[in-house]
């Protein structure tokens, strides 16, 4: 993010990697998995942070929480944070990694 970022605008890729990675991340109690999926989780329940929640989708791929689990944890969010959230974030998850990629690790 900081070779993309626009130079006067650096300094806020600074603060969000310091806080919310270095911060956050580094914090004992819940494993990288678990803490993926609650980001993701808040992020969906804000709602207009599409660009955030596929950050995030990637994010939880990465760290071995699958298309499955993800689908999952959206289901589970529905009675919270309505239809078009969860609808949103779908779309999201399919345009991040589609149905047939989906498979479980």
């Amino acid at each position: 993010m900081y070779r993309q970022s626009p130079k006067d605008q650096l300094h806020i890729q600074r603060f969000l990697s310091a806080n919310c990675f270095g911060d956050f991340y580094t914090r004992k109690g819940l494993d990288i998995k678990v803490r993926e999926l609650v980001t993701l989780s808040i992020l969906i329940a804000l709602g207009g942070v599409e660009s955030q929640v596929k950050g995030h989708i990637q994010g939880n791929l990465n760290v071995g929480n699958g298309r499955d689990t993800l689908v999952s944890v959206i289901t589970q969010l529905l009675p919270w944070v309505g239809y078009p959230r969860t609808l949103n974030a779908l779309q999201c998850l399919d345009e991040v990694v589609p149905e047939q990629e989906g498979i479980e690790r």
